[in-house]
């Protein structure tokens, strides 16, 4: 279900992108509304699953160096186990189902190429019904970014 975000939600969602840890009382302030305005309005937010406050931390400070787009060609009638299964190990962030020449798609991260090449030829060679793997190691990143608001 879609929410109806006017303009101060969405500048509301501007400044809390810029600095989540901007005061509501500075929002408000910026934005010429009361703090009860901001308030109400991020929790309504919060409430429609609009956003949800996250730590986005860099991978590389954390000594996981190797970050991968992995795509899977699954068998017909697995994808959704298979996915299940994937969930479950912590180096996968994400995955999801796609059109085109995989099923599945995985974004994982490693300390290094030894965890990768294990995880592949260990975790995933054990889960029934993957018939491919297909891996992509990130060799450079020019663009991370979890922002969808366009400046208008």
């Amino acid at each position: 279900m879609s929410v109806s975000l006017d303009q101060v939600d969405m500048s509301i969602l501007g400044y809390l992108q810029a600095n989540g840890k901007e005061s509501y009382s500075e929002i408000a302030r910026c934005l010429g509304v009361s703090e009860g305005t901001v308030r109400s309005r991020i929790n309504k937010m919060l409430r429609h699953n609009v956003f949800e406050f996250i730590i986005h931390t860099n991978p590389n400070k954390i000594g996981l160096d190797v970050q991968t787009i992995i795509g899977l060609s699954t068998k017909l009638g697995m994808q959704d186990e298979i996915a299940s299964r994937l969930q479950r190990f912590s180096e996968v962030r994400f995955v999801g189902a796609f059109s085109g020449n995989h099923d599945l798609i995985l974004q994982a991260y490693f300390r290094n190429n030894e965890d990768l090449v294990n995880f592949v030829n260990r975790d995933l060679a054990q889960i029934d019904g993957i018939l491919n793997a297909d891996v992509n190691v990130e060799l450079k990143q020019y663009k991370d970014s979890f922002s969808y608001l366009t400046s208008e």
